[in-house]
Parts: structure tokens; C-alpha cells; sequence
């Protein structure tokens, strides 16, 4: 009779030990699969907690409804609330556990979103599809100086497109696509790359400014990389001998910002009043007139050191350079023999 009772008490413990493992699903093995279906985005914004963070699980159809709080206790329990990232995650739909033990090793994607050199005001937001921006959303959006190092906020201009100049072009890899994300990411790698190199002797914010509408101009002129510090340097000689700069692009820009966009630039277009127009105006426009390479930055902070005042495009994209007016009327005629 003990042997039975021993038999039957050792049996009854190994059920509860096989009972409990079984349902305590953290200790069991982690099966290869786990949730069903395909994966499914969900989106978590910066500063969210876990029972936020499961109210977007089950808006996003991975939870269940009315099992979001479980799912909470879930996170809770593994730990992840605490370091959940940002991003855009992708995992299947399952029970508050199936969902929470994905999460244990999800990563955040990201967006790759491409800021090109020569983006003005007007383009900006064509970037954001889903949310096209005003003049208005986009002007309070860049004078918003939190978004930009704490080192160049004082040098910042006052002007809508002054402040967009300082966005370095390049291919960012977001954890949003939103137009505040972007900034941020453009205007930090921008003082990497360019404002922290500038000596202190020229860091103040008419210096700034000037040379963020040079590089405008010689973005905008240059069509060839090699050619852009010879171009800062023809920008130079003419302010020096105060002549105007007389540059296609910022007529182009004229034109703009009054609605209507020109792809070549005839002799009544240069009649426009505006004072982007430096065929009218003496010496530089009162902004620049779109974002910058980081090439042509370093070309107005290292311009070619020569004597050409003119230059001409050429068929192929490259420019003849001359010295004197004569030689260039002649640049033109074979410029555009070719």
C-alpha cells in the first residue's frame, strides 16, 4: 500500500511539474514559428509606454481587441517596454504572448528618404506625399530651433528658405517618414560634415547666410563636380570688382516664387522685378535659393583662385571660362556651335 502511495504521490508530482512547465510559457521552449498570417507594420512613436504601445498593436489588427491589456502585462513582463525603440515593426498576428515573445527580438525598420541637392521651398514637401506641406506648416516647421544643433542655432537665418539651405543632402534612413525627422537628421549631419569645419573667425549668421547663398548659386549653375570651386571662384571675382552676378538660376527662382516654372531663360524673362533677379539687382539674392551638395559647400568655402569673370554652358554640361566680355561673346558662338 505504500508502494501504491508513494507511486501515485511521485506520479501526481510529475503531472504538476509537466502542468506547470506546460503552461508557464516564458520557461517553455520558444516553438520556430510563432503568431500566424503575414507580417503586419505597426508604428511606435517616441516616449510611448507598453499600454500605449498595445493600443497601436491592436489598432494594427496583431492583437486582438479587448486583449491589449493583456498584451501590456506581457511586455511588461519581458521587459520590452522598457526598451522599445521607435520605428516601424513588422511581426504576425497572435495571442498577447505569441505577439509579446516576437517583440522580444524585433528590430525597428526604417524608411530610406532621399533630401536631393537643389530642393527649394517648393519641392519640400513633395517629399511627404501623404502630408503636403503649406508655405505656412513648412515655415513654422524650420523656425522651429529644436530641431536644429544647439551649436548653429544662433547663426540660423530669419528666412524660410535661408534655414532650409542648411539641410545637407543626402539619403537618410528614418524611423518615420515625417518632415520633423528629416530636419533634424539634415541639419545635424550638415554642422557634421560643414558648419563644424568652418574656422570661429567666420561663424556668425551674415557669413552664414552669404555663403549658404553662394552654394545655392553654384549648385544650381554647376553641372559637373570638378567645375563647381572654378564657379565659386567667377562668384567671387565679380563681387570683388562689384559687377552683378547676372545667374540664370536665381531668375528661374524669380519666376518661382511667382508661380510660373521656366526650364531656359530668354531676354524678356529677365525683365521680372523681383529681388532674386541678379540681373537687375547689385550683388547677392536676400536668400539662397535651394539646398547645397556638400561639393558645392566646400567650393564656396575653397574656391578656385583665378581670373575668369564669364563663363557658358556647353552641350555636354561643362562651361567655357573667360577673362574679358570679348572672349566671352566668342565662348558663346562656339558654345552653341556644338
Amino acid at each position: 500500500m505504500k508502494k501504491i502511495l508513494c507511486f501515485v504521490l511521485a506520479a501526481a508530482g510529475l503531472f504538476m511539474l509537466i502542468r506547470t512547465t506546460a503552461f508557464s510559457p516564458e520557461r517553455w521552449p520558444l516553438p520556430l514559428a510563432i503568431g500566424s498570417g503575414e507580417l503586419l507594420p505597426v508604428t511606435i512613436q517616441p516616449g510611448m509606454n507598453a499600454r500605449r504601445a498595445a493600443e497601436e498593436f491592436v489598432e494594427a489588427g496583431i492583437v486582438e481587441k479587448g486583449r491589449g491589456a493583456a498584451f501590456a502585462r506581457w511586455m511588461v513582463r519581458f521587459s520590452i517596454d522598457r526598451r522599445l525603440r521607435p520605428g516601424v515593426y513588422h511581426v504576425r498576428k497572435g495571442s498577447p504572448w505569441e505577439v509579446a515573445r516576437q517583440m522580444k527580438t524585433a528590430e525597428p525598420g526604417f524608411l530610406s528618404m532621399a533630401l536631393v541637392p537643389g530642393t527649394d521651398i517648393y519641392s519640400f514637401g513633395a517629399l511627404f506625399p501623404e502630408k503636403s506641406l503649406s508655405g505656412e506648416s513648412l515655415e513654422k516647421l524650420l523656425e522651429d530651433e529644436s530641431l536644429y544643433p544647439s551649436e548653429m542655432r544662433s547663426l540660423l537665418p530669419e528666412t524660410t528658405e535661408g534655414r532650409l539651405a542648411f539641410l545637407l543632402p543626402e539619403t537618410y534612413h528614418l524611423a518615420f517618414l515625417n518632415e520633423r525627422e528629416l530636419v533634424a537628421a539634415a541639419a545635424a549631419l550638415w554642422w557634421r560634415r560643414i558648419g563644424s569645419s568652418i574656422t570661429p573667425e567666420r561663424r556668425n549668421k551674415e557669413t552664414f547666410e552669404e555663403l549658404a547663398i553662394l552654394a545655392s548659386l553654384v549648385e544650381r549653375e554647376g553641372f559637373r563636380d570638378d567645375e563647381r570651386p572654378r564657379i565659386a571662384g567667377v562668384l567671387f571675382n565679380r563681387m570683388v570688382k562689384g559687377m552683378q552676378l547676372q545667374i540664370d538660376a536665381t531668375v528661374v527662382y524669380a519666376w518661382r516664387r511667382k508661380g510660373r516654372d521656366i526650364t531656359r531663360v530668354l531676354f524678356k524673362d529677365l525683365e521680372i522685378d523681383s529681388p532674386y533677379n541678379t540681373y537687375k539687382i547689385q550683388g547677392l539674392p536676400p536668400a539662397p535659393i535651394c539646398t547645397s551638395s556638400e561639393i558645392s559647400w566646400n567650393a564656396v568655402l575653397n574656391p578656385e583662385r583665378h581670373d575668369f569673370l564669364y563663363y557658358v554652358a556647353q552641350s555636354d554640361g561643362y562651361h567655357l571660362f573667360a577673362e574679358t566680355y570679348a572672349e566671352h561673346q566668342k565662348n558663346i558662338v562656339k558654345a552653341r556651335s556644338k
